[in-house]
């Protein structure tokens, strides 16, 4: 990608993943697929970038999740809050970890397993806090899991959709610019 493109192309796609985590926690209100966002963020960020972009997608969630969906301002509220934010960067650093290892694989096979160790940390960390001090064991039943699993794989799909489009329109603009550049000249 030439300079230019690269100008409008991270502060689009970051943008387009916030207003993606904000309609799926509007529309999901118990499940938010950060697993998902995390594998998108290792593939296309660097561990910086990804590790802030899962802190503001979290936030993201958060504001809508309190000022939209009327979460109610409790301890408990708040405290599941911080684990899930927690948890969140644990599986966008466990997905970077796990796509930057296996860089001589396969694009979708290094996604593959960021996905797999990027869902099983993020559900582990919070089956912890579950278990250690919050309570709410029962929402790890199998069937639950496998639902949360289920919205993460859509998304994750849906995500990779949304990049290539935007990488399509990217490389657009570039060959636009190029062809328009010496007709420009003449």
């Amino acid at each position: 990608m030439t300079a230019r493109p690269t100008v409008w192309f991270r502060p689009l796609w970051l943008g387009l993943l916030i207003a993606a985590i904000a309609a799926i926690t509007t529309g999901y209100t118990c499940i938010t697929p950060f697993a998902a966002f995390a594998v998108i963020a290792a593939t296309t960020l660097s561990r910086r970038d990804a590790v802030i972009l899962a802190v503001a997608l979290w936030l993201t969630n958060q504001a809508v999740g309190f000022g939209v969906l009327n979460y109610p301002w409790t301890a408990p509220t708040l405290a599941w809050g911080v684990a899930i934010g927690a948890a969140a960067v644990v599986a966008t650093l466990v997905a970077h970890s796990a796509v930057r290892r296996l860089s001589a694989l396969h694009t979708l096979a290094r996604m593959a397993a960021g996905f797999a160790a990027a869902f099983v940390l993020y559900e582990l960390a919070l089956y912890a806090a579950a278990v250690s001090m919050l309570g709410g064991a029962e929402a790890f039943a199998p069937a639950i899991v496998g639902q949360v699993l289920f919205v993460n794989a859509v998304t994750l799909v849906g995500l990779v959709g949304l990049h290539q489009l935007v990488v399509g329109a990217a490389v657009l603009s570039r060959r636009r610019r190029a062809h328009a550049s010496p007709a420009r000249l003449a």
